[in-house]
Formats: C-alpha cells, structure tokens, sequence
C-alpha cells in the first residue's frame, strides 16, 4: 500500500495533487506546529502577469499552536479576494466552470483553519477525480509527541504501508536505510516540466491549482496529474 502524508495547505500547487493522486492513502496532519512563514493559508495566483499571493489571516495566537488549534481572523475579507481572483481569471476559457468552484471553498462557513482547508483539500480532489482515501493524523493510533521521521514511520507501520512517498523536496529529511529497515520503500516524487497558455503573458509555474484549472481542459488537468517521475 501506498502512503503520503503532508501538511494541509490552501489550494497548493500541482505537486500537491501529484503526491495525492500516486499514493492509496493520503494522511494530511492536523496535529503538528503551525509554521509562520510557511504555506498553509496563503498561495500564489496570476495578476496582471506576474505572481500575486493570497492569504487566509488568522487570529492572533500563541506561535506554538497546532494547527488544528488556529482560527481564522474575522477580518478575513473574502469578499475582496474573491473579487481580485474574478478580476485575474474572468477572461480564462474555463473561469465559468471554475470561478463557482473556488466560490464555495472560499465561502465555506467554517473558522477552525484546519477544518477550512480540510473542506478544500477534499473539493479538490473531487474536481481533480482523486479517489484517494484522506485521513487525518489525529485519528491515528501512534504516539504524536514523535517528531518528524520517526513519525512517519509510526504512521507508516500503522497504516500497513510499505511504499511511503514524499514530495522531492525531502530527500535530505529521510534515511532510506532507516525506512528500510522497517520494512517501508521510500520513493520521491518528482513533477515533469510543463507548460500551459496562461493568456498571452510568460509562463510562471507553481502557482496555485486554481490557476491550473482556469486554463487547462479535464483531459490536459488527467495528463498533467499523472506527469511525474518516482525516484
């Protein structure tokens, strides 16, 4: 069985979906630390050409909190990002289809940061056709005081995987000899190269899903999911 397991963030970039799509089962963590300059609430969109952030801010709080434990601000105007996400993708070929998309996960009724993005991580993938099983870590059987790798591990052996795939970026996070040794294959995902027409402006990768699906066909969005090496 296949296993992912990552951070939860607000409609991540492509690789996200990759690393979820490859794998049988996908934990995303509710119980670990929120990271300040991280990704969780905020990503980047097309503006004017050029990359834009979007933020989702939250009520001021302890930096020590999980993040199942932050909530978000009140002040969260989304009003205002909806109408700039409308202004950035009116004139793409599939805003029709997706604008209503992205309206219903910005709109959920939900102030628990976890559970908001929780409720757009499972809409995504529903769009994307990912029938992935998601689970979140909390439910699961293992001591969470573990830290990072041995974490995985725990959770791995849990769930009875023997394949754990993360994304590339963790290479010098993880000892195969110690996966290995429990009996677990470590693989990395590594996204090809792509390129899609984003109205007549220079390509800028890595931004947002909701980008991707503004500008690309469900058989172009099927070939891009499924664009990615195992390493």
């Amino acid at each position: 069985m296949r296993l992912g397991i990552m951070q939860p963030y607000f409609l991540p970039y492509i690789g996200y979906w990759q690393l979820i799509h490859s794998v049988d089962k996908f934990v995303v963590y509710n119980n670990i630390k929120y990271t300040k300059k991280g990704w969780i609430n905020r990503n980047r969109f097309l503006q004017n050409g050029k990359d834009a952030d979007f933020t989702i801010p939250l009520k001021k709080a302890s930096d020590f909190l999980n993040v199942r434990d932050r909530t978000i601000s009140a002040d969260f105007n989304r009003n205002k990002l909806l109408n700039q996400m409308k202004e950035a993708y009116k004139k793409a070929p599939y805003f029709n289809q997706i604008f209503p998309i992205f309206e219903k996960v910005l709109y959920y009724n939900e102030c628990n940061l976890f559970d908001y993005i929780y409720f757009s991580i499972k809409e995504m993938c529903n769009i994307l056709k990912i029938k992935t099983e998601i689970i979140i870590s909390s439910n699961i059987s293992i001591d969470h005081s573990l830290k990072s790798q041995d974490k995985v591990v725990a959770i791995c052996k849990n769930m009875g995987a023997d394949i754990y795939i993360n994304a590339i970026g963790g290479q010098d996070l993880y000892s195969k000899e110690t996966f290995s040794k429990n009996n677990i294959d470590i693989k990395f995902i590594k996204s090809n190269p792509f390129e899609y027409k984003q109205f007549n402006n220079e390509f800028i990768q890595w931004l947002s899903i909701i980008d991707v699906l503004m500008f690309n066909s469900e058989e172009e969005i099927y070939k891009i999911l499924n664009s990615y090496e195992l390493i």
